[in-house]
């Protein structure tokens, strides 16, 4: 299990089960899900919105591969820049996220693959990460 208050944002995240799961909102009014949490509903402005616990497991949706660094704050000042993926992924068709995608392979991410949620720790300056919540693809048998 992860340590929550650990996040970059412990208010992305609960624990279902043992397991990290990112938490959004789901509307009683028109059953709308939001990530992140969101206290009125974006679709029917209803205030009728509770706390809802999304699946760990969905399919990448869309995906791009940042092949620059980023301007600062968002890399160590002094780490060699590697690529990396980032993408929509649809969780349970409740609802898509946007999260980085880990994965040594780049070349074989692929719309459709299944993907689950992991915790991934970025380095920041003064030998710190910041860990936060990303997707890595599921092999066929972990599914």
């Amino acid at each position: 299990m992860t340590d929550v208050a650990a996040l970059v944002d412990p208010s992305l995240v609960t624990i279902v089960d043992g397991e990290l799961a990112l938490v959004g909102s789901a509307c009683g009014t028109c059953a709308t899900v939001t990530f992140p949490n969101q206290t009125s509903c974006p679709r029917c402005t209803g205030a009728d919105v509770a706390p809802h616990a999304l699946p760990r497991d969905g399919t990448l949706w869309a995906f791009t591969v940042q092949r620059f660094a980023p301007k600062a704050p968002y890399v160590a000042s002094g780490a060699a820049f590697v690529p990396y993926a980032v993408g929509y992924v649809n969780l349970g068709d409740e609802v898509l996220v946007e999260s980085r995608l880990v994965t040594d392979d780049l070349a074989s991410l692929r719309i459709g693959q299944a993907v689950r949620l992991v915790v991934e720790a970025i380095p920041a300056d003064e030998g710190e990460a910041i860990t936060t919540f990303a997707f890595t693809p599921v092999r066929g048998d972990e599914r």
